[in-house]
């Protein structure tokens, strides 16, 4: 069957369409995406705004558009933090549902880290042993870890890029003093996880999010157009290295470097941020990449629902 995965996050609104059926690998047919970066669209009053809701709307129905031009069987739509955060996040779902008549569901953190886990699961096999997950958005980080495809523990952190960058860091390059801070806070909240993540125990931890791979990148990984089966690693090493780089450096500048989306160029030093005080946290020195993350997650947990009906 064709399924439509129409993914709200707090960067962009992400439509994938893959030809599927249960126990095969899920092939993709299309993708486009539409860079919206509702996480900096939040006003002061914790609300998103107007003219980031009327965005919404209107990248709801492209979406929408092409995922009936492509004849997908059914559409998975759904919404991540900054949507789910936002203190008008009803009334914004409820006008995509009556100007698009798509019904968005709002997955909480500790779903999207079930969903990212299993996909991660699935790409490395049983053989991976006890998993530790990390996934950077731009609303939050979500943590999981376990041995089955269910992890025994699943969090999130609100340590994501577009609300960091929106709140935390200021100038272009940002000042040293808020950098400073956002390593303060980035460690509060991060020992927090360290704590409920005791005992868990891993044998590889992995790491999956655009965040993540253009960190790797950054540090030497192969480009994307090696494919998605090319191994990526991101060294603790390395990621240290990429800040002292980085962080003195204006967005404009980041955003001609190869890998660097321009579009996310102004909230990669706040990724490094976060992803050097996880991994310190943890102890960990090197994360393997996962191509898959969120949006197959939720295209094989529906394959499994449709295989059981």
């Amino acid at each position: 069957m064709r399924l439509g995965v129409l993914d709200v996050g707090s960067n962009t609104v992400h439509l994938l369409v893959v030809d599927a059926h249960h126990g095969a690998h899920p092939w993709p047919a299309h993708s486009q995406k539409a860079e919206l970066r509702l996480a900096e669209r939040i006003g002061a009053n914790g609300e998103l705004t107007r003219t980031g809701a009327d965005s919404l709307v209107a990248a709801v129905a492209e979406a929408r558009d092409a995922a009936a031009g492509l004849e997908t069987d059914d559409l998975l739509a759904f919404a991540t933090s900054a949507v789910r955060d936002a203190r008008n996040s009803a009334r914004v779902l409820k006008r995509v549902r009556e100007e698009t008549g798509v019904d968005l569901q709002v997955l909480s953190g500790e779903a999207e880290a079930i969903m990212t886990f299993l996909a991660v699961r699935r790409w490395f096999g049983w053989s991976a042993g006890r998993l530790l997950v990390m996934d950077i958005g731009g609303g939050s980080l979500e943590l999981a870890a376990g041995i089955d495809e269910e992890p025994d523990v699943a969090m999130s952190v609100p340590l994501g890029v577009g609300r960091l960058t929106r709140e935390r860091l200021h100038g272009d390059p940002p000042t040293a003093a808020s950098v400073d801070a956002l390593y303060e806070y980035a460690e509060a909240e991060v020992a927090k996880a360290v704590d409920k993540l005791a005992g868990s125990g891993w044998d590889r931890p992995v790491a999956t999010s655009k965040t993540f791979r253009t960190l790797a990148r950054l540090a030497g990984a192969a480009p994307s157009n090696a494919g998605p089966r090319m191994p990526r690693r991101l060294t603790r090493v390395g990621l240290h290295q990429v800040l002292s780089f980085i962080r003195r450096i204006p967005s404009g500048a980041l955003a001609e470097i190869d890998g660097v989306s321009p579009g996310r160029a102004h909230q990669i030093l706040a990724g490094a941020v976060v992803a050097e005080v996880t991994m310190r946290s943890l102890g960990i020195d090197e994360v393997e990449i996962c191509p898959w993350a969120l949006r197959e997650g939720v295209i094989l947990r529906r394959l499994e629902v449709l295989e059981s009906s």
